[in-house]
C-alpha cells in the first residue's frame, strides 16, 4: 500500500492531503496518510513506516525543514519529498529545489495541485522501486527576492533557478525588456557553486562592437588607435565565476564565433594577440529576440544557440502575470518610499490600484517601477490617486477587448467559392482560421516559437511546418494588429 507521510505543525494540512488523496489509487491500491507535528516525530516515523513520499513543512518548531530534509534524503534518496511552507520568497523555492525537493507547495494549498503533484510524486516512487534494465552507475549580491512572484509562472521561473543554479551549463534566459532577466542571472549565481567567485553584467546591445570584442576578450597595447596599454577583458577577469551577457541577439556573427569557441573550449586570444589564454567561466546570456527566426534568417549561428540553449528559462511578460502586478505594487511602494523619503505615504486608493492591475504593461516590471515613483512624486497626500498615475496607465482601465473571430470576413471568400463552385470551400476555410491563430500567436509572444508552440499545444517542428506551409514571416507577424 503506498504510504503518504505528512511532517507539519499545521493540524489542518494533514486533513487537506487525506482529502485531495481521497479515492486516489497507485498500482491499484489506495494511499494511506500519516501525519507528524514535530520533527523528531516525522523522523521517527519515517524510520518505522517507511513512506513512500513525505510532504515536508520548511518551518517547523524547533528545527529547519531543510535539516530534516537532509535527514530523510540520507535514509532514502528516492523518496519524493514536497516542500510545503507559507513563506513564498524566490530563496526558499530554489534553496528548495537545490537541495533536491520534488517539487514546492505554498499554502495556502490548492487541493487540485495538491493532488495532481501528490499523484506525480507517488507514481514517480512506484516507478523507481521497481528494478531497471540498465544501472546509471554502470559506465552582486543582488537579493534575489526582487524577482518577485506566488503565480503559478512566477513560481516555475524560481523552480528552473533552483534546478539549474548548481549544475555548471550554460543557461539562456529569454523574455521581453524589463521583466527581470537580470534578476534571474543573478540568482543563480547566487545559488551557484560559484558565487564566492566574481560575477559580471555585460550588455551587448549597449557596447559597439568594436569595443565589446575588447571588453570581453581585452586587447594587446597598439592592437588598435587609442590602445596605448594593455587590456584585460572580462572573461579573463572573471576566471571563475560568472559572466551574464544580456541582449546576445544583438551580437553580430564575427563576435558570435569569438563567443562560441570560448563556449567550447574556454580558451580566447585577446585583441591583437597571438597568446591563448584559458579560462573557467560559467556564461549566462539573455535575449528579447526570437533567435530560432535569427537562425533560420542567418542573422543567429545555430551553432552558438544550440551551446547557448543547454538550459533555458522563460520569463512571462507582467501582464500575463496576474495578481503579481499587486504583490510588486506594494513591494516597489514600500521601497519606493524609503528611498524618497515619503514617511507619511499610507498606500494607493483602490480607483488606482484598479487601473494598475488592468493596465497593459508594455514596459513590464521595469515601468512598473517608473510609474510608481512618479506617482510617489505627484501625490499630493498620503495616498495615491488615480490623478497621481501618468496619462497612459489611466488609459487603461479595462481589459483587451475580446476578439470575436479574425478580422478578415469569411463572407467575401464564401461568395467568391459559390461563384466558382469550388469544393474546397472546408479546407480554404480551415486555411484562412489556421493563418489567423497562428499569426496571432506569434505577435502575442513576440516571433518566439517555442512559447507559441506550447500555447498551440504543439512541438515546435510542427509551428515552423504550419509557418512555412502558411508562408507567413516572423517579420509580418510582429508588431501587426491583423
Amino acid at each position: 500500500m503506498p504510504r503518504l507521510l505528512v511532517i507539519d505543525d499545521d493540524r489542518s494540512v494533514p486533513l487537506m492531503v487525506r482529502r485531495a488523496v481521497d479515492g486516489l489509487q497507485i498500482g491499484g491500491e489506495p494511499v494511506e496518510v500519516s501525519a507528524a507535528l514535530t520533527a523528531s516525530d516525522g523522523l521517527r516515523l519515517a524510520s518505522t513506516e517507511r513512506p513512500d513520499v513525505v510532504l515536508l513543512d520548511l518551518v517547523l518548531p524547533g528545527a529547519k525543514g531543510r535539516d530534516l530534509f537532509d535527514s530523510l534524503h540520507k535514509e532514502d534518496p528516492k523518496r519524493p519529498v514536497l516542500f510545503v511552507t507559507a513563506g513564498g520568497t524566490s530563496d526558499t523555492a530554489i534553496e528548495a529545489m537545490k537541495q533536491g525537493a520534488f517539487d514546492y507547495l505554498l499554502k495556502p494549498l490548492d487541493l487540485p495541485k495538491l493532488r495532481e503533484l501528490l499523484t506525480t510524486a507517488l507514481e514517480s516512487r512506484r516507478l523507481m522501486s521497481t528494478k531497471v534494465g540498465l544501472s546509471a552507475q554502470a559506465g552582486d549580491s543582488m537579493p534575489t527576492d526582487l524577482f518577485i512572484g506566488r503565480t503559478e509562472s512566477a513560481v516555475q521561473v524560481y523552480k528552473s533557478i533552483g534546478l539549474v543554479a548548481a549544475q555548471d551549463v550554460t543557461v539562456l534566459v529569454r523574455g521581453e525588456s524589463g521583466t527581470g532577466k537580470e534578476l534571474v542571472a543573478r540568482a543563480i549565481y547566487h545559488h551557484g557553486k560559484r558565487q564566492d567567485k566574481p560575477f559580471m553584467a555585460i550588455n551587448c546591445a549597449a557596447i559597439p562592437d568594436a569595443l565589446l570584442e575588447s571588453e570581453l576578450f581585452g586587447h594587446e597595447k597598439g592592437a588598435f588607435t587609442g590602445a596605448d596599454r594593455q587590456r584585460i577583458g572580462k572573461f579573463e577577469q572573471c576566471s571563475g565565476g560568472t559572466i551574464f551577457l544580456d541582449e546576445i541577439g544583438d551580437t553580430t556573427l564575427p563576435m558570435q564565433a569569438k563567443m562560441l569557441r570560448l563556449l567550447q573550449e574556454q580558451r580566447f586570444e585577446r585583441v591583437g594577440g597571438n597568446v591563448t589564454i584559458k579560462t573557467d567561466v560559467r556564461v549566462i546570456a539573455a535575449t528579447n529576440r526570437p533567435l530560432e527566426a535569427m537562425v533560420d534568417s542567418g542573422e543567429f549561428r545555430g551553432d552558438l544557440f544550440f551551446r547557448l540553449n543547454e538550459f533555458s528559462i522563460d520569463i512571462p511578460p507582467l501582464r500575463e502575470r496576474g495578481d503579481d502586478v499587486l504583490l510588486l505594487v506594494e513591494f516597489f511602494l514600500s521601497r519606493f518610499k524609503r528611498e524618497l523619503g515619503q514617511t507619511e505615504l499610507e498606500g494607493i486608493a483602490p480607483e488606482a490600484v484598479t487601473y494598475l492591475r488592468h493596465y497593459a504593461w508594455p514596459g513590464n516590471v521595469r515601468e512598473l517601477q517608473s510609474v510608481l515613483r512618479k506617482a510617489i512624486l505627484h501625490s499630493s497626500g498620503p495616498v495615491i490617486v488615480p490623478k497621481d498615475l501618468p496619462a497612459e496607465v489611466r488609459g487603461g482601465t479595462a481589459e483587451p477587448p475580446k476578439e470575436t473571430g479574425p478580422p478578415s470576413d469569411l463572407r467575401p471568400l464564401l461568395e467568391g467559392a459559390f461563384a466558382e463552385n469550388s469544393d474546397d470551400i472546408y479546407a480554404d476555410s480551415l486555411e484562412l482560421m489556421e493563418r489567423y491563430v497562428v499569426t496571432r500567436i506569434l505577435d502575442r509572444t513576440g516571433g518566439n516559437q517555442s512559447r507559441a508552440a506550447k500555447m498551440l499545444g504543439i512541438t515546435r517542428g510542427s509551428l515552423r511546418n504550419k509557418i512555412r506551409g502558411l508562408g507567413i514571416t516572423i517579420e509580418q507577424v510582429i508588431g501587426s494588429d491583423d
